[in-house]
């Protein structure tokens, strides 16, 4: 009967019955019972009982239907048998009968089925021999159970359990607390202990639960963790073995049909079937603790139930990023930074195939198999993110794109995915992210212009940044230009004055809010705006904007005047009256119009963000200046001093106006901007007030404790040390960075609206973090040790350098080693430094805030952005000085052309080391020792002839730069100066004697005769030779970075210093470089000293 069973169910047949071998190990009791009660729950109270403490009267057993319909529910293997076993055919029965009394089964049948159960097969096998068995019949009462102890009386134990689910009306007697202490043998050698549970037998419910909880199907149900108990179980029931409080074993409920459920959860499937486990989803750990005003920071964006933006902690697989999330109930963007132009990715909603609220402020958003998962920083935006998301749900799909295929992105060169949707050409990162409904952004074709670049090239060029793509063919090429120029066309229908402006890429945006192809224009701001911003630039009065249309006031546009748009228009506008504005502050296209009317009246009405000229505390200065300006084309100065409050009516009858001066000099622009600002009010100047809300909090207000980490270019805030992002800042509206004073460990960063204290918890974290942001915010060309050492940092326009007048965006250090000013363009300034004790005056205007320093040859005027930048800048140098001055004398700097003490010092000799050569070798050795090919490298040619000129008339203010090429150009340089100048470093009579020294083959000699040449050459050429190999040797000690060692050193200075190029030169000069020590240092030594010679 079994094996026909086993032929229904498609399994394997059972192992066949052996004879017991006495020599066998068997599973302890505790084994078998832990097994039975996973495999078989209608068993699992006897099962306890035999392993826990003797019931006085033992409970009544499931009857066969029950314990039947349990095996058949949890092992599907045994289904079929369960089945036979409950309900077996009349034929098969002739020798035991199923009555409702008793519902007895033949002991063979039941012990056959339990042989599916592979951890009882020889068991089961063992207990199913008669010849060894001590239980013949059902009604003969079983012995009583020995010990534990007994490796073979386990078989006993299993049988009686058998016989007591078969026959209620046995009587049987359980085993006792006193016998289930297992012995240390039986311990050791029982594969299962009461102790330790087999971890793989498992419910195959729970495995497919877990199963369904991995997947990323977006059409998955809600998974409910392990399968909860059926309705009705409320704990053990009266009489069960588990109802025994004083028992170890895990309480067991049951149902109401009696049916015993494991509590436990289910153990993990075996190792064949185990996943890898999930990580964990969670941001970054915070690494600083911050502290700012609350509210400092902009409002919140309006949100709706379908438009909403914020910070969000985004997770694509396990790539972690905090994006700006912007919803505007079709489309979701999501931002790097929430000024950027570009999106990270961006999606229609319809592509969209669930969202799904998790825990922990998490949500997720599916596109079929891929999908997103979000974490928001409180409860409130988690909720709002997630309704707004289910509320766009049903928007209809757009319509087919007009042209789509695979393109080439030359900047990155990478392969990507190009769909033409309207005036949008949206970039996917490949096909199956656009059949998905992913992009990465979108390029709007109404501000764009596109040409052709190559045989299958392109460029699509914007106001913001312009692409280099490519196609497969040149029919490819044809088809995509026809298309985007025919897009690009029906996007500018538009008057010809609107096209002309247009053609200046800034133009094509609106000069306040961004929006696209704006038709209006203030004209003498030389501003192009949409008709939105055009309504709040009437509100300023046109004593301060005159606003005319593209369209209609055709008479007001003059060729000059357009001219002038054209080569200057919203860049030179914004460059004055906003070049930098908050994140948070900024315009967008969308913005209501609250936020309009309070930007562009903090904007041109209060002056908040405009860059002033730098004589703007001096008015008749500023209207002397402005005369001077029109009589030439520098179109840019002439508007930083009318929006300054220059003057351009007549306001002396004894001079000429600026616009008659204009006119005299042929200036037609000049003229045209005059005339247009003649009677333009601008607001006064207000430094006290600058990049300060006027509606700012009040200074007592609540401190706000943050947690911040950085991450490249941003520095993140959130609530918690793990949570979320809830503000982002970018590092590049720093203005200031200051070191604290005292011992907290502290700096201050001074933001475009706000000042931020930062903590850490020890010194390392400390300059760890400062380092960061400086390296971020600097430009290029500023030194370690300048970084490193800072202790007041700010950005400020340099308006007085040496006595010569301008205007020049820098970067000003204050470091250990004195002050340090570093422009932020490149060929507007050179890099200068002054050492401290240098300093003889310093004073600050708080009014204009400005400070003056002022040395021996120069004088320093340095305006700040905001009057804290400058306040906290003037104390920490005040500190600074007093410290100096207190300090015991220091060597002067390396690079101070009045340094008395030579940088290699010559023991036993006098001489003196030439200036342009002592300048050049500090120079490098300060900044050059880790430059990729020093002295191998070639400088500009035309700079190192006049950094030479400069050498040699007075080498303490040659223009030397710190970054890269002033290296290159420093040592090329001193190249060239030695090789031209310093010719008799090496008399030419005596160089045959030098070669001759060179090829000695004894080390000792060699060495001997080149301390003699060298006691032979005068005073300052030795000491001009002994500074050079000195400094060499400091470059080849770098080599792993530099790759400069002295081999590659001594092929490119042996034509500088010997004129010449021989194998014998190249090796002596390779010698002095790496034996300078030895060479130098010992030349009024004894000849027995020549005997400590060590050979590297």
């Amino acid at each position: 009967m079994i094996p026909k069973i086993y032929n229904q169910v498609e399994m394997p047949p059972p192992p066949p019955v052996m004879a017991l071998d006495r020599s066998s190990v068997f599973p302890s009791l505790a084994g078998v019972t832990d097994i039975i009660a996973s495999s078989i729950p209608s068993l699992a109270g006897l099962a306890t009982s035999l392993r826990g403490s003797a019931p006085s009267a033992p409970s009544p057993p499931p009857s066969i239907d029950s314990m039947a319909n349990s095996i058949a529910a949890n092992i599907p293997s045994l289904a079929g048998t369960a089945s036979a076993v409950a309900n077996p055919p009349a034929a098969m029965l002739n020798s035991a009968s199923f009555n409702t009394a008793g519902h007895t089964v033949s002991l063979d049948s039941i012990v056959s089925s339990f042989a599916n159960i592979p951890s009882l097969a020889g068991i089961v096998s063992n207990v199913a021999n008669p010849s060894v068995s001590s239980i013949t019949t059902p009604s003969a009462p079983p012995p009583s159970l020995p010990g534990i102890g007994d490796a073979h009386t386990d078989v006993g134990a299993l049988s009686q359990l058998v016989m007591l689910t078969l026959d209620p009306n046995t009587g049987v007697s359980l085993p006792s607390l006193q016998e289930a202490e297992p012995s240390e043998e039986v311990c050791r050698r029982s594969p299962h202990t009461i102790k330790e549970e087999n971890p793989y037998v498992t419910l195959l419910a729970c495995w497919a639960s877990q199963e369904e909880a991995d997947t990323d199907s977006s059409n998955e149900e809600d998974d409910t963790g392990a399968s909860p108990a059926p309705s009705g179980a409320e704990g053990p029931m009266e009489g069960d073995p588990a109802h025994n409080t004083s028992s170890t074993t895990t309480n067991l409920p049951s149902n109401q049909a009696g049916r015993l459920i494991p509590m436990r959860p289910a153990p993990p499937p075996p190792p064949s079937q185990l996943k890898k486990p999930l990580r964990q989803k969670m941001p970054r750990t915070a690494t600083i603790r911050v502290s700012r005003k609350k509210g400092a920071v902009g409002g919140a964006a309006p949100q709706s139930a379908v438009v909403r933006s914020g910070w969000l902690d985004v997770w694509k697989g396990f790539r972690h990023n905090v994006l700006w999330a912007t919803l505007d109930g079709q489309l979701m963007s999501l931002w790097k930074k929430r000024n950027d132009r570009f999106s990270e990715v961006l999606f229609h909603v319809s592509s969209i195939t669930n969202v799904k609220k998790q825990d922990k402020r998490r949500f997720s958003v599916y596109f079929r198999k891929k999908h997103y998962d979000f974490m928001a920083h409180n409860d409130e935006v988690h909720e709002g993110w997630v309704t707004s998301l289910l509320a766009s749900r049903g928007q209809p799909s757009p319509a087919t794109p007009e042209l789509l295929g695979a393109i080439t992105m030359k900047d990155t060169r990478s392969r990507a995915f190009a769909a033409l949707w309207g005036h949008d050409l949206w970039i996917y990162h490949s096909k199956e992210a656009f059949q998905l409904g992913i992009a990465s952004f979108s390029v709007p074709l109404n501000v764009a212009s596109v040409k052709t670049t190559g045989k299958h090239s392109f460029s699509l060029i914007t106001p913001y940044k312009s692409f280099s793509l490519s196609v497969d063919s040149t029919k490819d090429l044809s088809l995509w230009l026809d298309i985007l120029s025919s897009t690009i066309r029906s996007a500018l229908s538009c008057s010809q004055v609107a096209l002309r402006l247009w053609e200046n890429p800034d133009n094509k945006v609106c000069g306040d809010c961004g929006t696209a192809n704006p038709e209006w224009a203030s004209a003498n701001l030389l501003l192009v705006i949409c008709q939105a911003c055009a309504g709040q630039h009437r509100a300023l009065g046109s004593n301060l904007s005159k606003v005319r249309s593209l369209k209609m006031d055709n008479k007001i546009w003059t060729e000059p005047l357009i001219q002038l748009f054209v080569a200057h228009g919203n860049r030179l506008a914004n460059q004055v009256w906003a070049p930098v504005v908050p994140a948070a502050e900024q315009l967008f296209p969308g913005s209501p119009d609250e936020e309009r009317s309070k930007f562009i009246q903090d904007k041109y009405r209060r002056g908040r963000y405009r860059r002033v000229h730098h004589l703007t505390p001096s008015p008749a200065l500023m209207d002397q200046r402005l005369r001077q300006v029109v009589c030439g084309d520098d179109v840019e100065e002439t508007m930083s001093l009318i929006c300054s409050g220059a003057k351009v009516c007549q306001t002396d009858l004894l001079s000429p106006s600026p616009i008659l001066l204009a006119e005299r000099a042929n200036q037609a622009l000049q003229t045209e901007l005059l005339r247009l600002n003649e009677y333009t009010d601008i607001p006064p100047y207000l430094p006290q007030v600058a990049n300060r809300s006027p509606d700012s909090a009040p200074s007592g207000e609540e401190d706000e404790e943050l947690h911040g980490k950085l991450e490249e270019d941003r520095f993140l805030f959130s609530l918690e040390n793990d949570s979320a992002a809830c503000d982002v800042l970018d590092l590049r509206e720093v203005l200031s960075v200051f070191l604290k004073e005292g011992p907290a460990l502290q700096f201050e960063m001074v933001t475009l609206s706000d000042q931020l204290i930062c903590a850490a918890d020890n010194q390392e974290a400390l300059l760890s973090h400062l380092v960061h942001i400086l390296k971020v915010i600097l430009p290029g060309g500023v030194s370690y040790a300048e970084v490193g050492g800072s202790s007041a940092v700010s950005r400020v326009r340099a308006i007085e350098v040496g006595g010569a007048p301008g205007q020049t965006d820098a970067w000003l250090l204050l470091w250990e080693d004195g002050v340090s000013v570093h422009p932020l363009l490149k060929n507007t300034l050179q890099p200068l430094s002054v050492d401290l004790s240098a300093v003889r005056n310093h004073e600050m205007d708080p009014s204009e805030n400005i400070i003056t320093m002022v040395t021996e040859d120069r004088r320093l005027a340095l305006r700040f952005e905001e009057p804290h930048s400058c306040q906290s800048w003037f104390s920490h140098l005040q500190r600074a000085l007093t410290n100096h001055s207190a300090a015991p004398p220091r060597p002067p700097a390396a690079n101070h052309s009045a340094a008395p003490q030579p940088l290699y010092p010559l023991v036993g000799a006098r001489g003196l080391v030439p200036p342009p050569i002592e300048r050049c070798i500090s120079h490098i050795t300060h900044y050059g020792l880790k430059v990729d090919g020093v002295y191998r490298r070639c400088g500009l040619a035309a700079k190192v002839t006049r950094l030479v000129e400069a050498l040699m008339t007075s080498p303490g203010s040659a223009p030397l730069e710190a970054d890269e090429q002033g290296v290159l150009d420093a040592g090329a340089a001193l190249k060239q100066y030695v090789r031209q100048h310093q010719q008799s470093l090496i008399p030419e009579a005596e160089r045959l004697q030098w070669i001759q020294a060179a090829v000695i083959s004894d080390e000792r000699s060699r060495f001997s005769s080149y301390r003699r040449l060298l006691r032979k050459l005068p005073e300052d050429n030795r000491a001009t030779l002994n500074a050079l190999f000195g400094h060499f040797y400091m470059v080849q000690v770098f080599s792993q970075v530099n790759r400069m060692s002295a081999q590659n050193l001594a092929l490119v200075l042996v034509p500088s210093l010997f004129q010449t190029l021989n194998q014998d030169l190249l090796t002596l000069t390779r010698e002095f470089i790496i034996h300078h020590s030895l060479l130098f240092l010992t030349l009024g030594g004894e000849e027995e000293e020549e005997e400590q010679i060590t050979v590297f």
